[in-house]
């Protein structure tokens, strides 16, 4: 187990217990991840682990399960003790028995035993297998090959997890601020003439140098408009803007996750300036309207009002606002969700089942256009940590494929929208907690007003 873990044993002692008391019977299995292959067996990827079986037992290594059995009250890890293979080529680790004690449990065994362990259950409980090792082992272990994932333990995890403790708060509070000297990095280094794989590396580099992983791949690009573009061959002109999207996960395993767009240059042209502050009073209104009780879909439908008040002073659409946004015509340059619940995964949870995490029986996904990507809709609770992530999007192919359509020929200005067509994309992203009151930014601040932006690019390209 990692030594900078900031919960104790009771922590997650409490966390078990608060689960076994809102599940009531049955036996739980929750399977942390194995070590991932490249290319062959022992070239391995950066290892994760499953972040369920990581809130409720704390440990970051591979191949263990950890077993909650609420009918005997018992709590086990099953795992592999190290061989000598193991220690010529790791070094001596810990004991799984002494991990295990540092987060309240008393009992270990070897993996090979959980099959005959699970013979005992008269109900049992499992999580949505996301990778195939998962699959294969429940497969194995229960001698089902249609697997029923218990809809009682995903609803039960989800309720518990999404509220975050104040210790939680402080670990995420921990990892946006790294992810905002990050980017606060990356705004001071790029420059005209890099690649963008150039810029990457040194944001890459800099999350290495705080003993942290990367949250999720980064997204470093002149090309904005694609929303996860991982291609990173441009090189940075003069009037380009730099999108860069990125977050730092602790040790702990907690994430941050923040967007800023710049100027390649020390300033914005005219253009990139009026569509920026568009976005930048979309994300400030969104952010205002976050409290406890108010449904994410409104704070979402508010922001697309907002962008369209913005777009029609641009002189990009026209037309009454409501109604523009009931016909979906703003998705032309706003098409996914305004933001997503975080914690322990970047967006949290999602494994489990977004119609679980972000909505609820009584308020299901849309599946139209633009709100089929809002990730999170239900109503927000003091606890919740969230992003709002408003952005512009120019997309040739989208501009296209609307053109002939009626509905958005009378929203969109398709003449002035076709001089954009080489504009790219603006996003701005902030972390916040919803409080009793309302709601707070998380982390160390950082610049996103124009003065603001434009003053640090020029102070750093006078360097």
């Amino acid at each position: 187990m990692n030594h900078t873990n900031p919960f104790d044993a009771a922590t997650y002692t409490q966390r078990r217990q608060q689960l076994k008391q809102q599940l009531g019977e049955g036996l739980i299995v929750l399977l942390g991840n194995e070590e991932s292959s490249m290319n062959y067996k022992d070239n391995w990827y950066t290892f994760y682990q499953d972040s369920t079986f990581r809130y409720y037992f704390g440990i970051d290594l591979s191949g263990l399960t950890g077993i909650i059995n609420i009918d005997t009250n018992e709590e086990l890890i099953f795992g592999p003790e190290q061989s000598i293979d193991d220690v010529i080529w790791t070094g001596p680790l810990p004991s799984l028995a002494s991990l295990a004690e540092q987060v309240g449990i008393k009992k270990v065994m070897p993996t090979g035993k959980i099959a005959d362990y699970l013979k005992s259950a008269k109900k049992l409980h499992y999580l949505p297998p996301y990778r195939s090792e998962h699959e294969l082992k429940l497969q194995a272990w229960t001698g089902e090959t249609v697997l029923e994932p218990s809809l009682a333990l995903i609803q039960t995890i989800v309720a518990q997890r999404s509220i975050k403790s104040d210790a939680e708060v402080a670990e995420i509070e921990k990892a946006v601020t790294y992810t905002s000297r990050m980017h606060r990095h990356v705004m001071q280094f790029a420059r005209q003439g890099m690649k963008e794989h150039e810029v990457a590396a040194e944001a890459v580099r800099y999350a290495k140098s705080t003993h942290n992983l990367l949250s999720f791949p980064l997204i470093c690009t002149t090309q904005g408009q694609v929303l996860h573009n991982h291609y990173r061959g441009n090189t940075l002109q003069a009037d380009d803007m730099l999108l860069f999207d990125g977050g730092i996960q602790t040790s702990a395993g907690y994430a941050g996750d923040m967007t800023r767009t710049i100027p390649v240059g020390t300033t914005f042209t005219e253009r990139q300036r009026e569509l920026y502050q568009v976005v930048l009073d979309t994300h400030e209104a969104a952010m205002a309207a976050l409290k406890p009780g108010i449904l994410y879909k409104d704070v979402h439908l508010l922001a697309c009002r907002k962008l369209t008040d913005g777009l029609k002073q641009v002189g990009l659409m026209r037309g009454d606002t409501d109604e523009a946004v009931q016909a979906g015509a703003h998705t032309i340059f706003f098409q996914c969700g305004l933001g997503h619940m975080m914690g322990m995964d970047v967006h949290d949870m999602e494994n489990l089942g977004e119609q679980y995490v972000g909505y609820t029986p009584e308020l299901r996904k849309s599946t139209e256009f633009g709100l089929k990507s809002l990730r999170l809709g239900r109503a927000l609770e003091p606890g919740f940590v969230l992003t709002v992530e408003p952005g512009i999007y120019i997309i040739p192919e989208l501009i296209d494929m609307r053109r002939n359509d009626k509905v958005a020929q009378q929203y969109i200005n398709f003449e002035k929208l076709d001089s954009y067509r080489d504009f790219g994309g603006i996003r701005i992203e902030d972390d916040l907690l919803i409080t009793e009151n309302g709601s707070r930014i998380l982390g160390e601040p950082l610049s996103k007003t124009i003065a603001e932006v434009e003053a640090m690019r020029q102070q750093a390209l006078q360097l």
